[in-house]
């Protein structure tokens, strides 16, 4: 009994959520990350984020499975449609992947600034026609908007989905720490 009982709490402390340090994104753009959380290798950023647009920050971990980034989205919308944006956004997501599974949902208060958010598992089919790519690609990801008055912002964290249970609930803590002057 005992054994199961340190067994138990061995597998609950595991899965606490990691140790956040503050860290700066970019101009006016601060929040907390885990230290196992990394800055992206210029070359990794090029071949992740193929875009004029690089993002504001980029960090992975050891194993560069997974990610997480802050990007200017080219959409723009008024503080008031922030029912409206969130719509798009979702939408958006639904479209990037052949099949999506939220998890939760909505628009959420950090530090004085609304936010919407999805925390979501995906899938991706394997393309059958090409032998290294047969596999479908199953993820877990936390996508949250942040639309200020000039840009919009994007929080995104992502990870393959068996490693959902060590990162959900620090992706949790960590993006709701973020500040925007």
């Amino acid at each position: 009994m005992k054994k199961i009982i340190l067994l138990c709490s061995v597998l609950l402390l595991g899965f606490s959520p990691a140790k956040l340090i503050k860290t700066k994104i970019g101009d006016g753009i601060t929040m907390s990350l885990p230290s196992t959380l990394i800055p992206m290798a210029t070359d990794d950023i090029v071949n992740r984020y193929p875009s004029v647009r690089a993002p504001l920050g980029a960090f992975t971990n050891v194993d560069r499975d997974s990610d997480f980034s802050v990007n200017i989205s080219a959409t723009q919308w008024p503080d008031a449609d922030i029912e409206l944006a969130a719509k798009f956004f979702k939408s958006g997501i639904y479209n990037l992947y052949d099949r999506v599974d939220i998890i939760s949902e909505g628009i959420q208060t950090v530090n004085k600034k609304k936010f919407i958010f999805y925390e979501f598992e995906s899938r991706v089919n394997g393309n059958k026609m090409k032998e290294t790519e047969r596999q479908a690609i199953f993820r877990y990801a936390y996508v949250q908007y942040y639309i200020g008055k000039d840009r919009t912002l994007v929080f995104t964290f992502s990870c393959p989905k068996d490693r959902k249970p060590e990162w959900q609930e620090t992706t949790r803590a960590m993006m709701k720490t973020i500040k925007i002057k």
